[in-house]
């Protein structure tokens, strides 16, 4: 504010001012066009990663693999695995039948497989399906003293202190040894644990009949056990008509509860990247990715350097940082399952990339009347959200436990804590089983519900809704008095528009709508003479000067300051400058009254 004070004392020349602002925003717009052209490049870098033929490949293969029945069973697949006889029905029947496709429909050959299965006869099998198991130790849990008559082994939950080492069973072949991992890849999120690279490993045949055989081996010699915690079953697939591999884990896991809980992981991946035209058009989006890349990476270093600390002080400096840090995270592998992985969390960190690319625009945009006051509300009800969101989270996590201990035995939603948590955001969104909860427990389970839709639902959040009602109808007031200066991009970009329609005579000159203008007034002035006395006119000229020197004080565009302080005497001079308007205009109905009764006087 005392720098605005200066510049209206002739601290800086008002035309240098307008100029510095004018040369501001040209740069920026020049910033925003560039940041436009990167943005396309990155968004046709992120849509060139996706085919739409990964989705369907994925549903087909999930099809066949997750949804065929056993033979005799049509109850029974790998969804609806629930014991060791079902998961041996599903080894030997589906996951066989899905894996050998060694004949077209009649039983002939259409082409020479080469000793390779072709699933749907466009899919070929990469060299041979794993399956791979790991165990936990027996005594790594303790029976209680009452009941060690009745069971003297315990098996524990999967942990890598718990897991089993030894041989066990016939010991001569590989699927009863243990194996060690030398890979460092990231272990695997289960339903109920964490599992390691290691483990119990054996590879299928090339052959069908082989394959069953090995199979019958062992189920007969009992391969799983009760210290199996989880089996996984990894296989590829690769289809040239679309140029994709798809990644399959089927994994089944055995909990210390008993019982089997499946899961399973389709990657559809495009690990051959220049096969086309369109794929070469990628690759040069690729190489003016990596310039954009550099250059961006050196404007933010001089920044750095610049600013030092200061640099660290603005939200969209951290934008820029994070996405520097996310463009240049990439990694190779060399196994399919880990490439594949790999591949999929690199489309993770683009999609997150992109997000933020977006949002930068926020930046550029931020000189326009409407993004200004969105910013302005919420940097200005910040602190009273903080505050309302300690109180609406300790009430939220309140239900969310009472959920759990109430519900958690008996209803899925409620399961797990974290699960409590997401299930009453999805009551908040309308989403909820409330007869899941009425039936387990027919007296808390309505208290429950009704009370947090109460609480939460008509209570907080419509508060919420009203902080920030309230902080937006302040600054909407404060823009009304004090506007903000008009330093948009949308002003340039207009004038801009409007000189080449002159250029291209597509618009009359600006000299000849001064003209006009005047010619305009002149009419106006003259119909004001003639109408009114000498009194009025003197009056009307003072207004005129008293309003175009307010408006030149509190709507100028040569301040720099988002807001001015208004003083008691200019308060005053406002308050005054009103009260004359108001007066004016009743003079006026008054005038235009006494010409409509002479005009109706005339009329009769």
């Amino acid at each position: 504010m005392a720098e605005a004070s200066r510049w209206r004392e002739g601290g800086t020349p008002k035309h240098k001012l307008k100029y510095r602002r004018e040369v501001e925003i040209r740069t920026t717009l020049q910033e925003l066009l560039v940041y436009f052209i990167f943005l396309i490049n990155l968004c046709i870098l992120t849509f060139g990663m996706v085919n739409p033929h990964m989705y369907y490949l994925n549903k087909v293969m999930s099809s066949l693999f997750l949804d065929t029945s056993v033979p005799g069973d049509e109850r029974t697949n790998f969804k609806s695995v629930r014991s060791i006889t079902d998961f041996w029905k599903f080894m030997e029947g589906p996951l066989l039948e899905g894996l050998y496709w060694d004949s077209w429909y009649n039983n002939k050959q259409p082409y020479n497989l080469k000793n390779s299965s072709r699933i749907y006869y466009e899919n070929i099998l990469l060299g041979v399906p794993r399956v791979r198991q790991l165990k936990v130790r027996n005594n790594t849990c303790k029976v209680y003293s009452s009941f060690q008559s009745l069971m003297s082994e315990c098996y524990d939950k999967y942990t890598y202190e718990n897991e089993d080492l030894s041989d066990f069973g016939l010991k001569h072949d590989t699927e009863w040894k243990y194996s060690t991992s030398n890979s460092n890849f990231p272990w695997h999120w289960g339903f109920v644990g964490m599992y390691g690279n290691g483990g119990y490993i054996f590879t299928l045949s090339k052959s069908k009949y082989k394959t069953k055989d090995k199979f019958i081996d062992l189920r007969l010699n009992s391969w799983i056990t009760r210290g199996t915690r989880v089996i996984f079953i990894d296989f590829s697939l690769y289809n040239a008509n679309v140029n994709l591999f798809c990644i399959i884990r089927l994994v089944a896991e055995f909990p210390a509860t008993g019982g089997i809980l499946t899961s399973w992981q389709f990657y559809s991946v495009k690990l051959l990247r220049y096969v086309s035209y369109y794929d070469y058009f990628i690759a040069s989006c690729e190489i003016t990715f990596c310039i954009f890349l550099i250059v961006f990476t050196t404007q933010e270093v001089k920044k750095m350097k610049e600013f030092k600390s200061a640099y660290f002080k603005s939200i969209w400096n951290w934008i820029e940082l994070l996405l520097l840090v996310l463009l240049e995270n990439t990694e190779k592998y060399s196994d399919f399952y880990s490439l594949a992985y790999w591949h999929i969390y690199y489309n993770n960190i683009i999609a997150i990339t992109i997000f933020f690319a977006w949002i930068k625009i926020f930046k550029f945009i931020s000189f326009n009347k409407t993004m200004s006051q969105l910013s302005s509300t919420l940097s200005r009800c910040i602190k009273d959200i903080v505050g309302f969101a300690i109180m609406f989270f300790i009430i939220f996590f309140a239900y969310a436990q009472l959920g759990f201990l109430v519900f958690g035995s008996q209803v899925d939603d409620f399961s797990t804590f974290q699960n409590s948590i997401f299930a009453q955001f999805r009551i908040v969104l309308g989403d909820f089983n409330f007869a899941g909860i009425q039936q387990a427990n027919r007296i808390l389970g309505p208290i429950y519900f009704i009370t947090f839709i109460f609480f939460v639902f008509f209570v907080l959040l419509n508060m919420f809704l009203a902080i920030i009602n309230d902080t937006y109808s302040e600054v909407k007031a404060d823009y009304s008095i004090a506007r903000r200066p008009d330093f948009e991009l949308g002003k340039m970009i207009k004038k801009s528009y409007k000189n080449a329609l002159e250029k291209l005579k597509l618009k009359k000159d600006q000299k000849d709508e001064d003209r006009e203008m005047k010619r305009s007034r002149d009419l106006v002035e003259q119909a004001r003479r003639e109408g009114f006395d000498e009194n009025e006119t003197e009056s009307a000229k003072q207004m005129k000067k008293w309003k175009e020197r307010l408006e030149k004080k509190y709507y100028s565009t040569e301040t720099e300051d988002d807001y001015q302080p208004v003083t008691q005497q200019e308060f005053r001079e406002l308050f005054l400058y009103a009260v004359e308007l108001e007066k004016e205009l009743h003079y006026v109905s008054l005038k235009l009254n006494q010409v409509m009764r002479k005009f109706s006087a005339l009329q009769n």
